[in-house]
């Protein structure tokens, strides 16, 4: 294996945990990130599982975030250690990035596709929100997993619709309990 990109786009943007030798700001063409993932590990438990973003194709859309040089020696301990964080429903997809330092790279994200068995799919806006907000788990609040990604976000100067109306919609809620 050699050097490879490793493209964040939930919680790897602000917790990598992962030794990297660079990072570049990215965009991957044709998907759109979307709380449509069930966590019973991390964000939720089996009776109730949080909600947790996935990639979910969208033949006009893109999603941002950040790729992560992952260096030659690294990448079997990196991807191995992943294969496990990521272990509750996604699995490896080679893609086409591209990065903000260069042109299109070939790089390797995380998918939870719809037939995985902890995926949920599309709800209502508001639904989704009373999820996230009920929810928590090993890793802490599902709320928190929200927060953090819609600041992240910002940080970067990234613009998804369906995080920040999430991110309302759950301050809402908050604000009325």
């Amino acid at each position: 294996m050699e050097n490879i990109w490793l493209f964040g786009y939930g919680s790897l943007i602000w917790n990598p945990d992962i030794p990297y030798i660079d990072l570049s700001v990215a965009r991957l063409n044709g998907f759109v990130r979307r709380f449509w993932q069930g966590s019973h590990d991390h964000r939720g438990t089996q009776q109730m599982p949080g909600r947790v973003v996935t990639l979910v194709p969208c033949e006009q859309g893109h999603c941002d975030g950040i790729a992560y040089l992952v260096s030659e020696q690294n990448a079997n301990k990196v991807f191995k250690q992943l294969d496990y964080r990521e272990k509750n429903g996604y699995e490896q997809l080679s893609i086409d990035l591209s990065l903000l330092t260069d042109n299109s790279k070939i790089g390797i994200t995380y998918i939870a596709k719809e037939t995985n068995q902890a995926f949920l799919g599309s709800a209502s806006m508001q639904s989704i929100a009373a999820q996230i907000i009920s929810c928590s788990g090993p890793s802490g609040e599902n709320k928190d997993y929200l927060f953090q990604l819609a600041n992240s976000l910002r940080e970067y100067n990234f613009i998804d619709e369906h995080v920040f109306e999430l991110e309302s919609l759950v301050k809402n809620l908050e604000r009325i309990s």
